[in-house]
């Protein structure tokens, strides 16, 4: 008899909780308006249960009768007690994302509402016992503030039933206001905090216990974690990068705030989870800036970018905003990556209350008579040519385009600069023209030969050039492919086991060129002591981990990704250089280079670039190798196999026999005449 009322009893409680839940859904799901007055009429039931109560808590039992003053200063407690929790606003927050600030609303209401039940019986002389308006005050707060606490902790395990595991490490100001963050969010729940301070370990922040990083292991395989958070911003770089190498090999996805700086200038906030920056994936110190140096070609000065809508202009026109250039031009033949740099650019001048005269122009470096005419108009004081195309693959399939862009784009764009009279025109270059193995690197290389060779002539512009590596995160980079792959499942695709490369970050690369500007005396290769290259495959595996997957099948855990080998691209190499020879001398920045290099006179280039042109007019992709193999050291050898016009003519494998001294005449219409009005010395 007795299980059977316990079993009665037990299930009269679960459908009475399993009642409360329903009712809590469809509470949360009413229009707030007819929420609140629910809540209203549910707080001043409370206050009469709370007034009624306190009275047979004193007289220790139910059996007694109010009299019509005590019933007066029930009700008018009651109706007093509404307007309190009105004016206070108790309403206005949402109890399940209820913070410190509402708990103290509720309790400075209950205490208003006290105080009046304590006024009303002492002018009254009701007859009630004298402590019966401290007991009101408990029971009212119980029951107003508990049954909102209630709601919210019921509120918070649902959602921790529905989030991912996650641990923070760092148990700093940033880890705790991103603990706070993430209690009114659904997506994550923290178990515990880890730090590498022995005085934070073993204490308790926030319900949380701050564990050390060798039980990091431990702590992953117990709570099930899936991310690892780091709130660690204001820590080295080089700190941080010990910090994420002892966690790659764990079977977590790890993930970041965003640093110091970004939080103080407040481009970022705390609870702003990101993946792990891409100078982190680097492994190397980023290249300090020198700000004298960034300063001196851009401050007062009208600054012009080529290519601006690309990844390396882009961040150009970012780092010049900040500099104070009187007038900023941004020149692109792509008219949305121009609309999109333009809104960001604007943005970023209200954010930083930033004033600078920006002007957006559409053209394309090969319209030289457009080029001089801006100069002329605008007066342009300096120019970074960033504009190119650099992606090897697609060069390769499109010789004759890809050599006019690059080198008679530079071309076209330095020689207006030399007859506007601008002051500074600095070169992006690449690693990939030292000895080149492709089309784009020789065009590229070729471009470095036609401003060394303009320097050999007495003109009132110095040229320089830059050459560095590739570029984390931009549009061409493995970076953003790789994570796509990962995101989809893998695999992860690298061309070749063996093959590596020199990286730097794009801020790290817009900040070498606008310093080189500053350093260059005419004709001037600058190079980056950028350390050790970095093998591809070992890149790809370290996003792997860190995105919490294993590389085997065999693998204990669940998720896995293979790296898959797919072999050299059209024109790829296996490693990259930076320098021709060993022939180099430091400059007035410790991690920058002056290369001295063999070049060109400027004859022998202005005759390559006639024969050039000739080729390019007649799409002659056996011509242009030619003169490139002859005009391009270490460049020997190439033949055109993948172009598509080239390939769907029947033509791979034809060479031209002989470089042209002069262009033959053509019925196609060139500009070669207008290119070269003066004579070659």
């Amino acid at each position: 008899m007795r299980y059977r009322l316990a079993s009665y009893a037990l299930q009269v409680i679960s459908g009475a909780l399993g009642s409360v839940r329903d009712g809590l859904e469809k509470l949360i799901e009413l229009p707030r308006n007819i929420k609140q007055a629910f809540l209203l009429l549910l707080d001043m039931v409370f206050v009469s249960v709370a007034i009624w109560a306190a009275v047979a808590f004193r007289m220790g039992h139910v059996e007694f009768n109010l009299g019509p003053v005590e019933l007066l200063c029930a009700v008018f407690t009651i109706f007093a007690s509404a307007l309190i929790f009105l004016r206070l606003g108790l309403y206005r927050a949402v109890i399940r994302f209820m913070g410190q600030q509402a708990i103290w609303a509720v309790i400075t209401a209950v205490s208003y509402s006290t105080l009046v039940l304590g006024a009303a019986v002492f002018f009254t002389r009701a007859e009630v016992p004298r402590s019966m308006p401290f007991i009101y005050w408990c029971l009212a707060l119980l029951m107003i503030g508990g049954s909102r606490l209630s709601v919210r902790a019921y509120y918070q395990a649902k959602l921790r039933s529905l989030s991912k595991n996650v641990i923070i490490y760092g148990a700093g100001e940033s880890g705790r206001q991103l603990l706070t963050a993430l209690h009114h969010g659904d997506q994550y729940r923290v178990v515990a905090f880890v730090d590498d301070s022995h005085h934070m370990q073993h204490a308790v922040i926030n319900g949380l216990q701050v564990a050390r990083a060798e039980d990091l292991p431990q702590l992953i395989a117990e709570h099930n974690i899936t991310q690892v958070l780091l709130a660690i911003p204001s820590a080295s770089p080089e700190r941080r990068r010990e910090i994420i190498d002892s966690l790659v090999g764990l079977p977590v996805h790890v993930r970041t705030v965003p640093r110091i700086n970004e939080l103080v200038a407040g481009r970022a906030s705390v609870n702003q989870i990101q993946d792990v920056d891409l100078d982190d994936l680097l492994g190397r110190e980023p290249v300090p800036p020198h700000p004298e140096l960034i300063d001196r070609c851009i401050t007062d000065k009208v600054v012009m970018v080529t290519g601006a809508g690309g990844s390396i202009g882009s961040e150009l026109c970012r780092q010049i905003l900040m500099s104070n250039p009187r007038e900023l031009l941004l020149l692109d033949n792509s008219e949305y990556a121009l609309y999109q740099i333009e809104r960001e650019l604007n943005e970023m001048m209200r954010e930083r209350n930033v004033q600078v005269e920006m002007v957006v122009l559409l053209g394309s470096v090969q319209d030289q008579r457009r080029l001089e005419t801006i100069y002329r108009t605008f007066d342009v004081n300096t120019v970074y040519h960033a504009a190119a195309y650099k992606h090897v693959p697609m060069v390769e399939y499109n010789v004759a385009e890809g050599v006019a862009n690059n080198v008679f784009g530079t071309w076209y764009a330095a020689e207006a600069a030399r007859k506007a009279g601008v002051e500074t025109f600095v070169l992006v270059s690449t690693d990939k023209a030292v000895r080149p193995t492709n089309i784009m690197g020789a065009s590229k290389r070729f471009a470095e030969l036609i401003l060394q060779g303009l320097s050999q002539r007495h003109t009132g512009t110095r040229f320089c050039m830059v050459r560095f590596g590739n570029v984390l995160g931009s549009s061409g980079s493995v970076v953003p492919l790789f994570r796509e792959q990962i995101e989809a499942g893998g695999p992860v695709t690298v061309t070749h086991p063996e093959v590596s490369r020199y990286f730097m970050s794009i801020p790290e690369a817009a900040q070498l060129v606008l310093q080189a500007g500053a350093m260059g005396t005419g004709g001037d290769v600058f190079v980056l002591d950028m350390g050790e290259p970095v093998r591809i495959v070992d890149l790809a595996r370290r996003m792997i981990r860190l995105s919490g997957y294993e590389m085997q099948h065999d693998s204990q855990h669940v998720g896995h990704i293979d790296i898959e080998f797919i072999g050299l691209r059209p024109g790829e190499k296996l490693r990259e250089e930076l320098l021709l020879g060993s022939n180099v001398s430091g400059t007035g920045h410790p991690m920058i280079m002056r290369a001295e290099e063999e070049c060109l006179s400027y004859a022998q280039m202005h005759r390559y670039l006639t024969d050039l042109m000739h080729y390019c007019d007649a799409m002659d992709c056996g011509g242009i190798t030619t003169v490139l193999n002859a005009a391009v050291s270490g460049f020997g050898g190439h033949e055109v196999r993948y172009d598509h016009l080239w390939r769907k003519q029947g033509k791979v494998g034809r060479r031209a026999t002989r470089v042209l001294a002069k262009p033959a005449a053509s019925s196609t219409t060139s500009n070669v005449q207008e290119l070269f009005p003066e004579k070659s010395s």
